[in-house]
């Protein structure tokens, strides 16, 4: 059995990681915030210079290569926000498994020694139930690493598949452009 002393360290542990957590977060949070505030001054000052030289243009192709010029740095803007959130996020969420793989370590090995102790000093003939029980516990382990793993994998597909389509996406946009240009300046 656990003594008093044992179950504070418990608790006092649990808290100190939930605060950890908690300020990882805020501080993930308040980069969002950041680089939303960064994002949105940056838009306008894009859009604002746009739309003061699109009003200076002298003609309608002359509008239309301004447009054009104008969507490349606000297509590059957008992207950038994309690749800063996403580092963002990937580096909360790898703090938060990291801590999460630790919880989880340090409770399977809690059970482990406690049912080792258990069946140390089992009385006799109760050592079998008590193997059965530690035997249970060791394929429910093995159960949730093989989860977990599959897991981690599907979310690096996840990502992977993202990065690829946000990629085409701005290929397909730059090509666009590159077509237009020639176009606006007939």
């Amino acid at each position: 059995m656990w003594t008093v002393e044992q179950c504070q360290n418990v608790q006092s542990a649990s808290l100190d990681v939930m605060l950890g957590l908690a300020k990882h977060a805020f501080g993930s949070f308040e980069k969002v915030v950041a680089l939303n505030l960064q994002t949105t001054k940056t838009t306008l000052a894009l859009t604002r210079e746009g739309i003061v030289k699109t009003l200076s243009a002298q003609s309608p192709q002359e509008v239309a290569e301004l447009q054009i010029q104008w969507l490349q740095p606000v297509s590059e803007n957008a992207l950038a926000y994309r690749r800063q959130l996403q580092d963002i996020l990937a580096a909360t969420r790898a703090e938060f498994a990291k801590v999460a793989e630790a919880q989880y370590t340090a409770s399977r090995d809690q059970l482990q020694d406690f049912f080792e102790g258990a069946v140390n000093n089992a009385p006799s003939g109760s050592t079998s139930p008590l193997g059965a029980w530690r035997e249970a516990i060791k394929a429910t382990t093995m159960l949730f690493e093989s989860m977990q793993s599959t897991t981690k994998q599907a979310v690096e597909v996840a990502e992977g598949s993202f990065n690829t389509a946000v990629n085409e996406a701005t290929k397909s946009v730059r090509r666009r452009e590159a077509q237009a240009s020639p176009v606006a300046a007939k």
